[in-house]
């Protein structure tokens, strides 16, 4: 059963569906069966793009982390009794 990519060409909308054998699949806003079934790009997992997610996700961690440092040290100087 896969998830294919469509576009309506009433309404314009984009969206994905899972569609089982033999079922015609309708638009998710008007209802409409002129739809177009769209290319979808597969998603590739490597080394190399693990690695990268890897990095980005340390990076973004690191920025939250000094983040909330931050306003835990202005949170504790304006309570300061």
């Amino acid at each position: 059963m896969p998830i294919y990519e469509y576009s309506c060409r009433s309404c314009q909308t984009q969206f994905e569906m899972l569609v089982r054998g033999g079922e015609t699949p309708v638009c998710a806003s008007c209802g409409s069966e002129d739809l177009e079934r769209l290319f979808s790009l597969p998603a590739v997992s490597s080394d190399g793009t693990r690695v990268r997610a890897l990095a980005a996700a340390k990076r973004r961690d690191a920025a939250q982390a000094k983040d909330k440092a931050h306003e835990q040290l202005k949170y504790e100087r304006s309570h300061d009794d």
